[in-house]
């Protein structure tokens, strides 16, 4: 008889030592619930989007990058925005000082979004933009900068992030309370529907509640909930689940148990299809769940970097034998700083080489009928589903997050996880285990203070050099439509256009809805 050690993931899941049986349902991909993928041929019709985050400094800088990510054979630009851009500060504004251009790109205006994408045309791009509370600014600049190109604003296509649940339930750049955020998503719902019918109005983010410590599980089950109150919150204001639910998209991570996180898209494709379909979708391009992968920032080691080039292989084999649409693969050197240009062609080159050589793209899901992976898909989906019915017992995603639940159970998974670590009962190699003395001569990228007063110099000509009558219109006419209840999306395009900037169309809102605390 063997005596083989417990196996018990994060999830609470425990693996046994062999599988030989396994409840197979006999479904053909791009067939409801869509467990084997959204699409018939998934990667034999069409690789998955190969997507670079990228964003620093000045919008020259990022602009560069973008276009030699674009030379390499990226298929779509993602933009990393600094951290006043995120929260809705103008860079000559005191609460962005020291952080001007660190995190990602600066971006005050229409002027700087033109710089970010010069030599790109809109029309032929798919953008991914990581922005949320500030997302409908961004988004307004985007479609005016389109409009300004001469593109056709229905056939731009991209996504921004747009999820404020997990901000408050994660990651904390929100600006205003959960009301009227929720309020600026469902407009931005409405409007693009109508508009700019061609873009992904949110991507429902697991990403940043996996980063902030949760496990699979609970990655899982916290973002199909908030998904779940984004389409409720859209149909109280009399949207049509099957025009706005296609335009839906999600984010996930990818961590180092590779059949755990297969196992995790797999069931998140099965259970939104059941949670739309009990909403009232019946088209099934608004039942299919879509979704982009970045692989697990908080996964990657300061101590032997290099090693982290194996970590984001193993995370890229997860997202894709998953069924991803889109894929960003993160630099060997960012738990040092910002990737520099060698990182990103590494881990670009990465995607490249499992799709072309690893035989991936042969067949659809090459992991179906495994008796492990179809049962852990099985297990991961129980264990989610008791989360989701403990926060719909709740009042739903927004009760939950206001009464604490979610940010406690990320907050307690995260305790156990540093722990285990601690205990030597996790092992990271090269942290707990495998460590060398070497000195490490990884090079990182640093960002100089001198791009802070380059781009304040620039906005403050900028706001010199405009009609400042026209400019106060603007953003009055946002002010008194902020407490009505018409749609403020064209009022924010007709403002950018007008020479408004990021910070004061963001603190026109925050001086009529307060700030959340």
């Amino acid at each position: 008889m063997s005596n083989s050690k417990k196996v018990i993931l994060d999830s609470g899941i425990e693996i046994e030592k062999i599988y030989t049986e396994a409840k197979v349902e006999k479904e053909m991909p791009g067939q409801f619930p869509y467990t084997r993928g959204v699409h018939e041929g998934m990667y034999r019709d069409k690789p998955w989007t190969m997507r670079q985050y990228a964003g620093f400094s000045t919008a020259e800088a990022s602009n560069e990058r973008y276009h030699f990510l674009l030379n390499n054979g990226v298929t779509g630009l993602s933009v990393a925005f600094d951290l006043p851009t995120q929260i809705g500060y103008d860079s000559d504004d005191a609460m962005a000082d020291g952080e001007v251009g660190k995190v990602g790109v600066a971006i005050d205006s229409l002027e700087d979004m033109e710089r970010l994408f010069k030599g790109i045309n809109l029309e032929k791009v798919s953008t991914s933009m990581t922005i949320n509370a500030s997302g409908f600014i961004l988004l307004a600049l985007y479609i005016a900068l389109a409009k300004k190109q001469g593109a056709d604003i229905t056939k731009i296509t991209g996504t921004i992030q747009n999820d404020i649940l997990k901000e408050y339930a994660a990651r904390g750049t929100y600006i205003y309370p959960p009301k009227q955020s929720m309020r600026l998503i469902t407009d931005i719902f409405e409007y693009c529907s109508q508009e700019v019918s061609k873009w992904n109005t949110i991507s429902i983010s697991g990403y940043h509640i996996r980063e902030a410590g949760s496990t699979a599980v609970e990655e899982l089950a916290f973002t199909l909930a908030n998904g779940k109150a984004y389409l409720q919150a859209a149909m109280e204001k009399k949207l049509d689940i099957n025009v706005f639910a296609k335009r839906l998209s999600f984010f996930f991570n990818a961590h180092n148990h590779l059949f755990e996180e297969v196992a995790k898209f797999r069931a998140a494709r099965r259970m939104w299809a059941h949670i739309t379909k009990e909403l009232g979708a019946t088209d099934i391009e608004a039942q299919k769940l879509r979704f982009h992968t970045q692989t697990g920032g908080s996964t990657l080691t300061a101590q032997q970097p290099m090693n982290n080039i194996v970590r984001v292989t193993v995370q890229t084999l997860a997202a894709t034998l998953g069924g991803t649409q889109s894929l960003h693969t993160n630099g060997f050197d960012e738990a040092l700083s910002l990737p520099t240009e060698q990182a990103a062609s590494i881990a670009l080159r990465t995607q490249q080489i499992i799709a072309e050589e690893s035989g991936i793209c042969d067949t659809v899901d090459p992991f179906a009928g495994s008796y492990y992976i179809e049962t852990l898909t099985n297990e991961v989906e129980e264990a989610a589903w008791k989360l989701i019915h403990k926060i719909d017992a709740m009042g739903g995603a927004v009760s939950a997050i206001e009464q604490g639940f979610m940010q406690e159970q990320i907050a307690r998974s995260s305790y156990a996880y540093t722990k285990a670590i601690e205990r030597n009962e996790k092992i990271i190699v090269g942290v707990n285990k495998y460590q060398s003395q070497e000195k490490n001569t990884t090079p990182i990228m640093k960002i100089d203070h001198a791009i802070q007063v380059e781009q304040i110099a620039r906005l403050k000509l900028f706001k010199e050099n405009r009609n400042q009558d026209l400019v106060k219109n603007c953003l009055e006419k946002i002010a008194t439509q902020a407490s009505g209840h018409e749609n403020l999306m064209p009022l924010v395009i007709e403002a950018v256009e007008a020479h408004c900037t990021l910070g004061e169309i963001a603190n026109t809102l925050r001086a009529v809805w307060g700030e959340y605390r």
